[in-house]
């Protein structure tokens, strides 16, 4: 017997599960871009990060645990040592207005494919992933002392993500 996909159990097709597993790290990576940090921020920002999506491992939703578990396959477990690598977008605000286009995509096709509930909790992970990215490193200061911990770039990517996801 062959075995069918996780996504399939959802409804969801190959293109449509892609976008939901793409989704976790493309938020990590627009949050982290949202801000100019430097190396060892934007480290501190990835490292947040993939722990909160290893997390979603751990949810009660079916369908964060399945998500977050094809994403840690991929890009592998913190808890293993996994570190991303360092991103830099060459035009950060191109980046990040695709991923809250993607986002907007993903809300749609989570209303129409799953309940409130699954819809619900998957976008309020986003949000998360969101808001441990931002919050990870202080930007700003001097010497890596004082700053914001979230800077008005961050933020309003965080407001904006959990605008067009609703949350």
């Amino acid at each position: 017997m062959i075995e069918q996909p996780a996504y399939t159990g959802f409804g969801f097709s190959d293109e449509e599960w892609g976008l939901l597993v793409g989704l976790p790290q493309a938020v990590l990576t627009a949050a982290s871009a949202a801000e100019s940090d430097g190396t060892k921020r934007t480290m501190a920002e990835n490292a947040a990060g993939l722990e909160t999506i290893s997390a979603g491992r751990e949810s009660a939703s079916p369908l964060v645990a399945a998500v977050a578990g094809e994403v840690v396959s991929r890009v592998g477990d913190p808890e293993a040592g996994a570190e991303l690598p360092v991103i830099t977008p060459a035009e950060p605000q191109a980046m990040i207005d695709d991923v809250l286009a993607r986002a907007g995509q993903a809300a749609t096709l989570l209303a129409a494919k799953v309940d409130e509930g699954q819809a619900g909790a998957y976008k309020h992970w986003l949000v998360e992933i969101a808001e441990q990215v931002v919050s990870a490193a202080a930007s700003g200061g001097l010497l890596g002392l004082g700053g914001d911990v979230v800077s008005d770039s961050e933020r309003r990517f965080r407001d904006r993500l959990s605008q067009v996801l609703n949350d």
